[in-house]
């Protein structure tokens, strides 16, 4: 069907009860390794270990305290490890223009919450296989 590869999942939410249920989606129904962080600006203070760890897609909430998600897209972009890292947001904010705004940031879509944790690893392959196929 496709040639995208999905095994490294970083998930960028400050929400500890959202991040213990995400876990749990994408380790254990997803089979994905799973890095998570409490914030864009903690992110952004490990970015040696993120590179290290080279996800295959970030999931990034869109609604955190300081530096939310578009500002983490932002500063990941910047850093040319990540320029072309696909990155998904996730957010109640789901009105159609928003998910337009968030797709003109760079998003590749928006996975709404609260998510289906048993879906949620096929929503992020579904996303990924269809716009990066889009875009080829």
């Amino acid at each position: 069907m496709n040639n995208i590869n999905i095994e490294r999942v970083l998930y960028v939410e400050d929400e500890p009860d959202i991040q213990a249920v995400a876990r749990v989606a994408l380790e254990a129904v997803g089979g994905f390794e799973v890095q998570i962080y409490n914030s864009g600006s903690d992110a952004m203070e490990h970015l040696d270990e993120i590179k290290a760890f080279n996800p295959d897609v970030i999931l990034l909430d869109v609604m955190m305290p300081g530096m939310d998600g578009p500002s983490t897209l932002d500063a990941l972009r910047k850093e040319s490890h990540f320029v072309d890292t696909p990155v998904i947001f996730m957010t109640a904010k789901v009105q159609p223009h928003e998910v337009a705004d968030f797709k003109a940031m760079g998003a590749l879509d928006v996975i709404p919450k609260p998510f289906d944790p048993m879906s949620l690893s096929q929503s992020i392959k579904t996303i990924l296989v269809t716009k990066l196929e889009d875009a080829s």
